[in-house]
C-alpha cells in the first residue's frame, strides 16, 4: 500500500494505491475519487467503541472500509482546507477528533475522555486513540507542523492548535492564565506537554474560526 499526498498546503488531496487484497479504512464523507475495483463494506468497528467516537469525539458512528479485488487507487480529502500528514504508526498515537482521515486496517481506533475539566470548561478535549501498525493519514486546519520534544522539554499549547502527539507525551489541560485572561483576552484551554515525543500542530485554530465565523451573522434583535 502506497500512499501519497498531493497539493500540500491549504488543500491537500490524499491518494492511496492498493495491491489486490489490501484495505483502507477512511472518514466517511472523505472519499474523493476511485479507480480499480474496490469492495466498500460500512461498519462500526464495535458498538460500544462506535458510540465513544460519535458522543465523546465528535466523529461519525461509522467508517468505511474499502478492500481491493485488484491494483486500485482511492483519494480521501478532509473537510477543513488544511494540510496532510502521514505517520507511520508503531504504538500509539492521540489524535484530535476533527483530524482522522484514513488508516491502514491494522490500526484501531478508539477514544480517550481527558478528564471533567475540559469536559466543563466549555472548549472539550476529547482525543481519538490509535493504536497498531501501520500508515496513518492527519489532516489539520491550516498548514501542519510537527516538533519533537526532548526528555523533560516543555511546551504549551492552544487546545484549538493541537493536532495529534505520541502517547509518551505527558500532557495537561489547564486555563490559559486567570479570569480576565480566559473571559475578556480571548483564551481558553491550553495543554502542557512534557517529552520525550512528538507533537503535531495546525496553524489555524478552528474553534476560533467557527466564534468568528457566528460573529459575523446578523443577530436577531426582536425588533420588527
Amino acid at each position: 500500500m502506497n500512499f501519497n499526498v498531493n497539493f500540500k498546503g491549504s488543500y491537500s488531496i490524499l491518494f492511496v494505491d492498493l495491491e489486490p487484497g489490501e484495505i483502507i479504512i477512511g472518514e466517511p464523507g472523505a472519499m474523493v475519487t476511485m479507480s480499480g475495483d474496490l469492495e466498500i463494506e460500512t461498519s462500526t468497528g464495535g458498538v460500544f467503541k462506535a458510540l465513544k467516537r460519535a458522543f465523546l469525539g465528535g466523529e461519525h458512528i461509522f467508517l468505511n472500509k474499502y478492500k481491493a479485488k485488484n491494483k486500485s487507487r482511492i483519494s480521501f480529502a478532509p473537510k477543513l482546507p488544511g494540510d496532510i500528514d502521514i505517520i507511520d504508526l508503531n504504538g500509539t498515537v492521540y489524535l484530535q477528533s476533527t483530524s482522522f482521515l484514513a488508516s491502514e486496517e491494522g490500526i484501531n481506533l478508539d477514544t480517550k475522555f481527558t478528564g471533567f475539566k475540559s469536559f466543563f470548561s466549555g472548549e472539550g478535549f476529547f482525543l481519538l486513540k490509535l493504536s497498531g501498525y501501520g500508515k496513518l493519514a492527519i489532516s489539520s486546519f491550516g498548514a501542519i507542523f510537527s516538533l519533537e520534544l526532548k526528555e523533560d522539554e516543555k511546551i504549551t499549547i492552544d487546545t484549538g492548535h493541537v493536532v495529534a502527539f505520541d502517547e509518551s507525551v505527558n500532557y495537561s489541560v489547564r486555563t490559559f492564565g486567570g479570569f480576565k485572561s480566559t473571559i475578556f483576552g480571548g483564551e481558553g484551554l491550553v495543554v502542557d506537554f512534557i517529552g520525550p515525543g512528538k507533537i503535531y500542530i495546525q496553524t489555524r485554530n478552528y474553534p476560533e474560526y467557527i466564534k468568528w465565523i457566528k460573529s459575523l451573522s446578523p443577530k436577531d434583535t426582536g425588533s420588527r
